[in-house]
């Protein structure tokens, strides 16, 4: 059992670890075609080291939506992964503080564009009071 799950390591894999951008190379089979697309983004965790069973989570943004993606490490459907960025500090083995900060960013947004709306909304409230006033002194 052990020769098998051997075989089945690949050993062309980079070194690369949490906090690297990567580009992940997967071969897809959609009807009878197969394609093979690329999913980059951060590495925000390594799990199970180099076993048969390792795998890796990436994540990016797509349109303003943080999407992750599981990968295991030596599955035959990997093609090809590329470092595209590496670290330069290495502060701990798991990113995942960095979903929290994505859905601030957007609360943040969306408060200053609701706060702008009522801000807007006053500005016409006292236009219009200043206008009133003005009409009755006529």
């Amino acid at each position: 059992m052990k020769k098998f799950l051997d075989s089945q390591k690949k050993t062309d894999l980079p070194s690369f670890h949490t906090g690297d951008v990567i580009k992940v190379y997967q071969q897809i089979e959609e009807n009878d075609k197969t394609r093979i697309q690329p999913f980059e983004g951060l590495v925000i965790a390594r799990k199970h080291g180099q076993e048969i069973g390792a795998t890796f989570t990436v994540r990016k943004k797509i349109d303003g939506v943080g999407t992750e993606k599981i990968f295991p490490l030596h599955s035959p459907t990997i093609q090809k992964i590329k470092i595209v960025k590496a670290a330069k500090k290495r502060t701990s083995s798991k990113l995942y503080w960095t979903r929290h900060k994505s859905e601030k960013d957007i609360q943040k947004k969306l408060r200053l564009e609701h706060s702008t709306k009522k801000d807007s909304s006053a500005q016409k409230e006292k236009t219009d009071q200043k206008d009133e006033i003005a009409q009755k002194e006529k």
